[in-house]
């Protein structure tokens, strides 16, 4: 016998945003996986190359060098090709390739076979994977959310960027010290699979692009040349991407030496580094959270520059790093740069993602990165060279001071107007598209931080 009716009992509240958005889920896990993957891959590597190889501080270089390397090579042809196909399979076949690829180091190490060569090999392969995953990501979730909806995607994505940057060296320095650095590349590569089925796992599906077949298509080079116009050509994408570049370029010269100053110049085991890395990484959890937040109350304008004016001259603090009570200095700086790059990035992402109509984000985005991502062999290669004539310490004093450009850099375009409703305007160039108009609307409450 049923029960009696349930007439009078209050329907549930329906799920809005994301919480009950099975497909972003997916993707967010996907991510998250990947990102831990990373973060165990981004201390092992050169953990090999200085203990498993006697590896000095330009050799180190020129391997973070070579993980950047692709944005060079492919970055512009990337964002041509994520426009003219489905992204989700292009995010699968990245995790797969990048999965293969460092699978061969523990694979070498095992056999004593492995090399520096295989190093740079694997870099750079697993660079250019990235690109291509980088591109179509970012331009695959404004086609799987709402408008509406991607600042809470890109703060859930950053948010989980931020916990692999915590747990991710702390698991990365427990294997290393417990199970070799190979055995921890080898759990990298796992991740990246496990990152594959997740994505292929997305129910939704992909519309084609909608891209002229034929001799009507437009030829590589002129789709090339719009998406660079349509960055340079608009204050504030073209502040955006010089900010970023300074981010990333002045970053790759203190990823260059800060493994080589903990593990050789402060004599850290790799379990400590792993732990410091932790808990300086803490800062980029509290950023993504309080973004959010401060695009609300302060603007989208205001939200993208005010993170790095309180966060990156804490970075000074970090050259300063001593043994013992010394590490504190490590652990505030490395937080403050944390929480200052994490919000930026929550918000000038989002902010690139709703100014640009989905026909040319692949474009835009892979314009972005060639311009940001790089410099950052360059820097890279700088930061090697800096190290082997003047030491790692000085180096970290050139890589914090460098940072503190990005936010002269943002205070002196259209970002720096303060007024709600004086913030920079959508992009012109794109005004042309069919679809621009509700990424206009979007951007347009959001700049006012309404």
């Amino acid at each position: 016998m049923s029960g009696p009716p349930r007439a009078g009992r209050p329907p549930r509240p329906r799920r809005t945003g994301l919480s009950g958005h099975r497909d972003f889920r997916s993707l967010w896990i996907a991510d998250t996986i990947s990102q831990f993957g990373v973060q165990v891959s981004i201390l092992a590597m050169p953990l090999v190359a200085v203990v498993h190889l006697d590896a000095g501080p330009q050799a180190v270089g020129v391997l973070v060098a070579l993980e950047f390397l692709g944005s060079l090579l492919v970055g512009l042809p990337a964002g041509v090709w994520a426009d003219r196909r489905r992204r989700r399979p292009v995010l699968v076949g990245a995790d797969l390739v990048r999965a293969v690829v460092l699978a061969s180091v523990p694979l070498a190490a095992w056999c004593d076979v492995l090399t520096i060569w295989q190093l740079y090999a694997v870099a750079l392969v697993q660079g250019v994977a990235t690109v291509f995953f980088d591109v179509a990501y970012q331009s695959y979730l404004p086609t799987l959310v709402d408008p509406a909806d991607l600042v809470e995607g890109n703060t859930r994505l950053q948010a989980s960027a931020s916990v692999a940057q915590m747990a991710g060296p702390s698991l990365a320095g427990a294997l290393v010290q417990a199970l070799t650095a190979p055995v921890a590349i080898a759990a990298n590569a796992a991740s990246f699979v496990l990152s594959g089925l997740y994505l292929a796992g997305i129910r939704r599906a992909e519309p084609a692009p909608p891209v002229a077949a034929g001799p009507q298509r437009p030829g590589l080079l002129r789709e090339v040349g719009e998406g660079l116009r349509l960055v340079l050509r608009d204050p504030v994408l073209r502040a955006l991407a010089a900010a970023t570049a300074a981010v990333n370029f002045f970053t790759a010269v203190f990823a260059a030496v800060i493994t080589t100053f903990l593990a050789d110049d402060l004599g850290l085991s790799a379990g400590l580094i792993g732990l410091l890395m932790t808990a300086g990484s803490a800062g980029g959890l509290a950023g993504a959270l309080a973004a959010p937040a401060l695009i609300r109350r302060a603007g989208h304008a205001r939200g993208v520059w005010l993170p790095t004016v309180v966060g990156l001259p804490l970075g000074l603090l970090i050259p300063t790093a001593g043994g013992g009570s010394g590490l504190a200095a490590f652990v505030v700086g490395w937080c403050g740069c944390s929480f200052a790059i994490v919000a930026y990035n929550v918000a000038q992402v989002s902010l690139r993602q709703a100014l640009c109509p989905d026909g040319a984000l692949g474009r835009m985005t892979a314009t972005m990165r060639f311009l940001t991502w790089g410099v950052m062999p360059l820097g890279a290669l700088l930061g090697g060279a800096l190290g082997a004539a003047a030491g790692t310490r000085p180096t970290l004093w050139a890589a914090q001071l460098g940072e503190l450009l990005v936010p002269l850099i943002l205070i002196a375009s259209p970002l720096r107007l303060t007024e709600p409703g004086e913030g920079p305007q959508p992009v012109p160039a794109l005004s042309r598209d069919a679809g621009t108009s509700a990424a206009e609307r979007v951007a347009e409450r959001n700049l006012m931080g309404s």
